[in-house]
């Protein structure tokens, strides 16, 4: 007997929901009948106007694509289209606005998300850096029945992942991106069938992952050099890790105190090569271990691996050396 065909509207942006929504496609089981993501931005140096991902492979296989600026007029858009038929489920995965409940009513069988973590352990927008940052040895996929307020529906299903020592933010993205095709075709179609019990999160439980910006990035060397090696790897690529570079630009003059004045450039920190035992100096202090680049943090010290000034390349901290040894004995500032 063939399997009843249900119709899906998807609803996600970036590229971390390609995969899924390539596999809902191709599933015999589901129609995609809509496609709705956020409008398209201005991306680069350049600001050039740039579609969103989800906007490009809705557009190969010719998916009606809706891009509202507020998803509160969701409704509306679908009617003025001609596309408000009978929905069977909605899907959300990576899209970054609640839905509200005009359209949680929407579908028959209500609205799904899939979010990259296990809930209600980090609820919000960036759970996959958060889990590497806190030094979490797992973390995985949860299929959740959306409900009023953020990441508290009840779950469906979860699968676990482990989170391997040099895991990165982007290593971690792409595995977890995998992880949710794979629970939205193992566990939608029987939700729908309604095959499964559901389960209530525990709020009392729930913690948060705030949505990131560059600031969350500035590297505070008072932390240990455990706490800030992962941070490195976790907010790469985004939003990265930096610091400043502190640098003589003049040199002490009458009026000045009898102090040189100072200039902060912006120093990001790629990667790192390892941890190293060593507490004899102050933290942010750049010394040689080994005739490497390392720092000193308020517990132990990292050696550098890769680095970048601002408006300069990615280097390995041997090339930086090579034009700076003179940033030897002074401190990095927040």
């Amino acid at each position: 007997m063939q399997n009843k065909k249900y119709n899906l509207i998807f609803i996600g942006t970036p590229e971390f929901s390609v995969p899924t929504l390539q596999a809902l496609i191709s599933d015999e089981r589901f129609s995609v009948s809509v496609v709705i993501t956020a409008p398209d931005a201005k991306v680069g140096r350049k600001q050039i106007l740039t579609p969103p991902p989800v906007k490009v492979e809705a557009k190969k296989h010719n998916i009606p694509i809706l891009q509202p600026s507020d998803i509160k007029s969701l409704p509306l858009a679908l009617r003025e289209k001609g596309l408000g038929v009978r929905v069977d489920v909605i899907l959300t995965i990576a899209y970054g606005q609640i839905l509200p409940p005009k359209i949680l009513q929407i579908p028959q069988h209500g609205c799904l998300n899939l979010h990259a973590s296990l809930l209600p352990k980090y609820r919000g927008a960036s759970p996959i850096q958060t889990a590497i940052a806190n030094g979490d040895n797992e973390t995985g996929v949860t299929l959740m029945k959306m409900a009023k307020g953020m990441d508290t529906g009840d779950i469906i299903a979860q699968e676990f992942l482990q989170i391997m020592p040099n895991e990165t933010g982007e290593s971690l993205h792409d595995k977890l991106s995998k992880l949710s095709t794979e629970v939205a075709l193992k566990y939608i179609y029987d939700y729908i069938e309604d095959k499964l019990k559901l389960k209530k999160q525990n709020d009392a439980k729930a913690t948060y992952a705030p949505k990131l910006t560059r600031e969350h990035g500035k590297i505070d060397w008072n932390k240990s050099a455990e706490e800030i090696e992962r941070l490195i790897r976790a907010y790469t690529p985004w939003p990265g890790t930096y610091t400043h570079l502190r640098q003589a630009c003049l040199p002490a003059r009458q009026g000045y105190g009898g102090q040189a004045e100072w200039n902060k450039k912006i120093l990001k920190i790629i990667s790192v090569a390892n941890i190293v035992k060593i507490n004899k100096n102050k933290p942010g202090t750049i010394f040689l271990h080994n005739d490497q680049l390392t720092v000193q943090c308020d517990k132990d010290a990292l050696t550098i691996k890769q680095l970048q000034l601002a408006g300069k390349k990615i280097m390995s901290s041997k090339e930086f050396l090579a034009g700076h040894s003179d940033v030897i004995k002074t401190r990095l500032l927040p």
